[in-house]
């Protein structure tokens, strides 16, 4: 049916795109984050393993389906490759808003303990319910479960809020 040399076609296009979207995936995220640079260098690598796996997949005769199977196959498998990468390689920051559901100080001990620098806003009673904390923490993305499971462990019912930040001006971030 389809010969040795087709099934390797299709293993190496596989790959190629594999490779290709994980680093524009990559490119992407530095180019939001403002690292152009780094952007520009990774998309010109991408662009060539692209251009190259594309120019094999049209040059050949044969394989047809399974040639388009595998091309898209690795452009999936590569979207999530690069959301993986990403999240391991590129370190963040993110703005955590918590309201809590009652004004509890055990709470505010309990982020201030775990080493988080937060800042705190007292809510007022509304139809919603009593009074409650608004705390404001600026903290890197790699401890983002490491705070909600510190949150949680003590107000199971907060109300959690996590951004992405660009940019972060004074301030505390451990």
């Amino acid at each position: 049916m389809f010969t040795k040399e087709v099934l390797i076609l299709c293993f190496k296009i596989f790959f190629s795109r594999i490779l290709d979207v994980s680093l524009g995936t990559l490119c992407t995220i530095f180019t939001v984050r403002g690292r152009t640079r780094t952007a520009s260098l990774i998309g010109f690598v991408q662009i060539m393993i692209w251009f190259l796996a594309v120019r094999t997949a049209f040059s050949s005769s044969e394989g047809g389906l399974l040639l388009a199977i595998f091309y898209a196959g690795g452009y999936a498998v590569g979207t999530y490759v690069g959301g993986v990468l990403a999240n391991k390689l590129i370190r963040g920051t993110a703005t955590v808003q918590v309201v809590s559901s009652s004004r509890d100080d055990d709470l505010i001990n309990a982020i201030r303990e775990a080493g988080f620098a937060i800042s705190v806003v007292n809510v007022n009673p509304s139809q919603f319910g009593g009074e409650k904390y608004m705390i404001f923490a600026e903290i890197d993305t790699k401890r983002i479960e490491e705070l909600k499971s510190v949150i949680y462990s003590v107000d199971e019912k907060a109300f959690i809020i996590v951004q992405e930040t660009k940019y972060v001006f004074n301030g505390s971030i451990k």
